[in-house]
């Protein structure tokens, strides 16, 4: 059992997680290497308006909610799973999966977040740069859409 972490107060330290201690689960995706996740994100669109009689306050409030494309980068492998889950989209048929992306503690064994991303489908790809004279690994980068974001807070050991 983990003890939980102390919450942040004057005179007790929380380091935050790092980077690197993250793993993603793509529904119906057997083998990946992902080597980053950006993108992340969400904005609220702000909608303006008066009300009536008065001129000299602007009201606000929330409107529609966008979800920004996450772009997943991963190592070249023999496994072409990605590949075809893109090229079903380009021939129309888009087949969207549940995406998680989880936060690990700095052992890597406990989720300390997690966000899913539902409905999830290919919308980018590129392909590995290509250097004869190089030595770096081929990474590729596939970007996807989805319909919307949920904070998973239950925190489960990870497999």
């Amino acid at each position: 059992m983990t003890t939980p972490t102390p919450a942040a107060q004057p005179g007790n330290v929380v380091d935050p997680y790092r980077a690197y201690n993250f793993k993603l689960v793509i529904q119906g995706v057997v083998q990946g290497h992902f080597t980053k996740v950006e993108g992340l994100g969400l904005k609220i669109h702000r909608i303006l308006y008066r009300s009536g009689g008065e001129n000299s306050t602007v009201r606000v409030i929330p409107g529609q909610v966008e979800y920004t494309p996450v772009t997943l980068k991963y190592g070249l492998t023999d496994s072409t799973e990605m590949l075809q889950w893109l090229f079903k989209a380009v021939d129309g048929k888009v087949e969207r999966r549940n995406v998680s992306i989880a936060m690990l503690n700095d052992a890597g064994s406990v989720e300390v977040r997690r966000w899913n991303l539902l409905g999830a489908w290919p919308c980018d790809w590129f392909g590995a740069p290509l250097d004869a004279l190089g030595k770096d690994l081929a990474i590729e980068s596939l970007s996807i859409a989805y319909d919307r974001l949920e904070l998973d807070d239950a925190r489960a050991p990870v497999a």
